[in-house]
């Protein structure tokens, strides 16, 4: 084990659990490797042509870090479910890149501020307790001119089905599916948040087949103004 699997192991071990949900990260786990071959591409689109440092929020498994690219030079995972982490630090040992498995919440990063190239989120917005607290954290660890790569939940465009997301966020869904929301907007969010949106698609889930209420995502990206002051 190297130096940076080493501290991995550490953290990943110790506690700070912001969030505890063992039966839902057990069943999530099994579903994001069933789901791999559709989400792949996805996810190598999601960090393609990044470099240099990297703050991944909410990692989960960590089935994610295999894609990143050889130009980043390092990856920072924040996860705060315990068992997801412990599976995400045996996905960092097995990554090309150097990888650190951190515990920690979206809504206070344990990181330095302005110390990040790049901040990846993927379907995180949707499951934190604060969205607009999470995001003055991804502004407040990016340099100026840093980038957010996000893949998101969204609403669904049609009025029938957003009542339909609206009617599972209000009950059953963020209780059985670790804290989801189906109809978060992670544009306005990111907007209001003082990001400028860059190149983003709407795109559903898979692309074939009846839709379903958590089909409908957004994949893209966004920057932290070169001339931005955080005064967080």
């Amino acid at each position: 084990m190297g130096r940076e699997q080493a501290r991995s192991a550490g953290r990943a071990a110790g506690g700070g659990d912001a969030v505890h949900h063992p039966v839902f990260a057990r069943y999530y786990a099994q579903v994001v490797e069933r789901a791999e071959p559709l989400m792949a591409p996805v996810r190598r689109e999601l960090v393609a042509g990044l470099s240099g440092r990297v703050l991944e929020v909410g990692a989960g498994t960590g089935i994610g870090f295999g894609h990143y690219p050889s130009t980043v030079s390092e990856v920072v995972a924040i996860e705060p479910e315990r068992t997801l982490r412990r599976i995400a630090l045996d996905a960092a040992q097995r990554a090309d890149v150097p990888v650190d498995v951190v515990p920690g919440a979206a809504e206070a990063l344990p990181v330095k501020s302005e110390a990040y190239d790049a901040v990846v989120l993927s379907t995180v917005l949707c499951s934190v307790r604060s969205v607009d607290r999470a995001l003055r954290e991804v502004r407040r660890v990016l340099r100026p001119g840093g980038q957010v790569r996000f893949f998101e939940h969204v609403r669904a465009p049609g009025r029938g089905m957003r009542l339909v997301q609206t009617a599972l966020d209000r009950t059953v869904w963020p209780l059985c599916v670790g804290g989801c929301h189906l109809r978060r907007d992670a544009l306005g969010s990111l907007h209001a948040a003082g990001f400028e949106l860059g190149d983003h698609r709407a795109l559903t889930m898979p692309g074939h087949g009846p839709r379903q209420p958590m089909a409908y995502c957004v994949l893209g990206t966004a920057r932290r103004p070169a001339d931005s002051v955080d005064r967080t």
